[in-house]
Parts: structure tokens; sequence; C-alpha cells
């Protein structure tokens, strides 16, 4: 089977596309839930209250996926025009967490002015109303503060009981900034110490040069990919059901439901992983080949999670002696048309994980002759 090579000098736009053996969630996945039965409540509740609650940290402004504060004097100060004459602010989405924290799906820019507004630190700009023009919040008589900090925002809130790959098609559908990835959505409802694991792991580095800066930082690709590792690793794949949205959610509450030390020991497994794969690999580790002077090709998910899991369990000394073995070994799996099959079509499909991880298991217990 033919293997499909680019240059390594990938642009900015081929690299939102250059991850082979990845299928991607689209939205519209109901299947097998009513639609009439998903659990999104609505509240109406005060600014006052609102704020409130993201000083006390309950309502997540800042997750790593949204986008930074855009909003400049003027819309922020038309936002706060709108309030006062009381004309009705558009919904806001939340989703709700394992701590009963909400996570603002959309609204941020709207909250930070209120948030803003309401600590002084926005002086209106509304050169058509000067009788507001160039005042704060404090600058307001009572009768206007009491209508900023009385106004009744609604919030349209995802509970954590509806699944998680509904959860992220909500997320896709109503978030009105860019369009998000997968990987961002997951990384604001799980946010904590497990996506602070996938940050500093994607920061480094090994992990940089083990995939050769090939993955879409903004998109979140590399975190993605080590979402991948910690969820192969850490759960058993007899669970695995053919959701990879559930499956990369499961290992991000695992994780962030572990101590201190269980961390540290995957990052050493997959510090490890990288390592062992460079060694063995070195520019082409994680890409399809059959030599290592061929065009290097695109990265290749499904080969990712094979290789960083299984390299995850041998010292770098073992691995080294055996790495000429592996190689061959490997340059035969090219041959494999069920291998390759596994690893390039409906790779999320339950059927593609077991066969590949079945078959690469057979190669690494035979390379390093375990019984």
């Amino acid at each position: 089977m033919a293997i499909n090579t680019v240059n390594d000098e990938l642009t900015s736009e081929q690299v939102d596309e250059s991850i082979e053996g990845y299928e991607s969630s689209t939205p519209g996945g109901w299947e097998g839930y009513p639609l009439d039965e998903l659990a999104i409540r609505d509240e109406r509740r005060t600014t006052s209250d609102v704020i409130r609650r993201v000083k006390n940290d309950r309502f997540v402004l800042d997750p790593d996926f949204q986008r930074g504060f855009v909003w400049d004097r003027n819309k922020q100060s038309r936002l706060i025009e709108s309030i006062l004459l009381r004309i009705p602010l558009p919904v806001f989405y939340v989703a709700e967490d394992d701590a009963g924290r909400l996570i603002v799906v959309d609204g941020r820019q709207r909250l930070t002015t209120l948030l803003n507004f309401l600590d002084n630190k926005l002086a209106l700009q509304l050169k058509d109303r000067p009788e507001l023009d160039g005042k704060r919040f404090e600058n307001l008589d009572v009768r206007l503060q009491n209508r900023v900090e009385d106004c009744q925002l609604l919030f349209y809130i995802i509970d954590r009981s509806v699944p998680e790959r509904a959860r992220l098609d909500i997320f896709e559908r109503v978030n009105g900034g860019e369009v998000l990835t997968r990987q961002q959505m997951r990384n604001a409802i799980y946010n904590g110490p497990a996506t602070a694991f996938l940050r500093k792991e994607a920061e480094t580095e090994l992990f940089r040069e083990a995939t050769g800066g090939s993955l879409n930082v903004d998109k979140m690709q590399d975190r993605e990919m080590i979402n991948r590792f910690c969820s192969f690793r850490l759960l058993d794949i007899d669970d695995y059901r053919g959701d990879m949205d559930e499956w990369l959610a499961n290992g991000l509450d695992k994780m962030n439901k572990a101590n201190s030390e269980k961390l540290e020991l995957l990052r050493s497994e997959f510090r490890l992983a990288m390592h062992n794969n460079l060694t063995v690999f070195g520019r082409q580790a994680f890409r399809k080949h059959r030599s290592h002077n061929q065009a290097r090709s695109i990265v290749n998910a499904s080969l990712f999670d094979i290789m960083s899991t299984h390299l995850a369990k041998y010292s770098e000394t073992t691995v080294a002696n055996k790495s000429d073995l592996l190689r061959k070994k490997f340059y035969a799996l090219m041959d494999d048309e069920d291998f390759i099959r596994s690893i390039t079509y409906g790779t999320n499909s339950t059927k593609s994980v077991y066969i590949r991880f079945y078959i690469a298991d057979k190669i690494f217990k035979e390379v390093f002759n375990v019984a």
C-alpha cells in the first residue's frame, strides 16, 4: 500500500489538515439520545449575583479555549447603555463541571465587560449621551447603579449529566466566537490538573522534537495527541466503545481525580515514550514510512496512540538495544493491509482501535520477548 508523503516544511494552512489516522467528530451526533431529554435548564440571575460568583471562581471566564477579551471601549459602553435602557441582553450559555462551577461557553465578552464596569475599571464612551459619557459605575446615581446591578441575565445551563458527545455538540453550535475544536472545548470543561498537564507537556522541547513541530498549537492538536496517550495509558482498552470524545474526556476526568504522585508517574511515562520513539524512529516518529531517509509523511494520530503507549513501558536502554529489530518489524507493518486500514480509515471505531492495538501488542511482545 502506498504511503502518502509531504515536504518536511509545512505551512500553517497545511498543518490544520495534517494529521492522518485522525477522525474528527462532527456536530449532530444525537443518535440514541432523545432531543427532548437534553438536560439544559434556564436560570435568571442578577448582574450583581453573577459578578460575585465570578469573583468567587464559580463562573469560569478564562479557560484556555476562549479567545482573549477583545471588545473595545465603545462596544463595552454600548452594552452598559443597553442595560441602562432596559434592553434585554442575549442569553448566556454555560456548562456545569463536576465541581459545580459554570464554564462560560458563550458570553465571556459581556460578562467581562460587566465585571470591569462594576469594578470601576471602565469609563463609558458615549459621546451622544453627555449625561453618561466618561462616567464609571461609582459616578452613576444610585437609581442607575441599581439598574445595572439588578439587571436580569438569562443563562442556559448545560447539565453535567448530558453525554459527552452531546455536550460538545452543544458547545459547537452555540459558541458565538470563532469555531472551536473539540479539544479546545474539552480544555474548558475539564480545566484543572489534567489540562495543566497537557499544556506543560505540549510546551516541552522533547514533545516538539518527537512530533516534528507539525501540530497546530492554536487548535490544540498538540494537546489532543497527549490527551490520547493519557487516555489509552490510563483506561482499559476493553472499555472503549467507539466514542473518542467520551474516551478522551474520561481520561481527563481520571487525571483530574488522580493525586500528584500518579500524575508525575504518568508524566515520566509520557516523556519516556517520546524519548524512545525518537531513539527508534528519529524524525519519522509517529509517521508512516519504510525507511529513515524517505520524505517525511504527516503525523498519524493512530500511530501516535500505539507507539507512544507501548514505548512508555520499556527503559531507554532496552529500547536502544532493540531499536533495529523494532524498526524492521514496523516496516513490515507498513505492508499489513489490516493494520494500515486500522490507522487510516474509520479510526475511531471500536474495531479499528482493537485491531491496531492487538497487532501492535503482538509485535512489541515479539521484539521485547514478553510472554
